[in-house]
């Protein structure tokens, strides 16, 4: 057999018996689970219906089969940027929480009021947060009361949420979590707050070898 085609079945072959076994002991540890925050269980079930709201909430707010073609293109991560979103949440909820910050269900139907008094009206809130931040209608108010819990524990530390004082408060929040990824969806870093994708040093491996084979 020539030298390239044993070296490509024998990555085939790798990669068909590797990621399972990944999957597996990710489900090991976590059956059903995407994520593991602090106590919380983040399902794939859960995930998996995230994900539908945003798909059901762009098929009806664009009609045309060609737009809507083109949005699914341009978030084909869309598992991924939710599942990060969804720890990210957590990580802020915990911050607060130990900073003492609330927010109150009066304040999110405040600032709903408001939002919904601009122009455009409901229909104009629910088609930005759908555009900018990927926010199905059935979760903006959940959406508002972590920006809220953000804003006043920023504001808090004296700072504003993009300020180094911020994200180390997150950071700490995220350690004491011990957040824990299922491997399919990469790994957490509590530094950076955000998902990464896992290293699979076994690929490499097999890549190299298969580069000495046919030099």
């Amino acid at each position: 057999m020539h030298r390239r085609r044993r070296t490509a079945l024998l990555l085939a072959a790798t990669l068909a018996t590797a990621a399972p076994l990944l999957t597996a002991c990710g489900d090991e540890a976590h059956p059903g689970a995407a994520a593991v925050v602090g106590d919380d269980r983040i399902t794939v079930s859960q995930l998996e219906n995230r994900v539908s709201e945003v798909r059901t909430a762009q098929r009806a707010a664009i009609a045309d089969d060609t737009q809507y073609g083109q949005a699914i293109a341009q978030s084909g991560g869309l598992t991924r940027e939710i599942l990060n979103n969804m720890v990210l949440d957590r990580v802020l909820h915990r911050a607060a929480q130990d900073a003492g910050v609330t927010v109150s269900r009066n304040e999110v139907t405040r600032v709903r009021a408001d939002l919904e008094d601009k122009p455009g009206g409901v229909e104009a809130l629910e088609r930005d947060w759908l555009q900018t931040y990927g926010i199905p209608p059935e979760r903006i108010d959940e959406n508002l009361r972590l920006q809220l819990e953000a804003q006043k524990l920023a504001a808090q530390l004296g700072t504003d949420t993009s300020g180094p004082a911020f994200w180390k408060a997150l950071s700490d929040a995220s350690k004491k979590l011990d957040v824990d990824l299922n491997p399919r969806y990469g790994t957490w870093d509590p530094e950076k707050n955000s998902r990464v994708e896992a290293k699979l040093p076994w690929l490499r491996q097999v890549t190299q070898a298969g580069s000495q084979e046919t030099a």
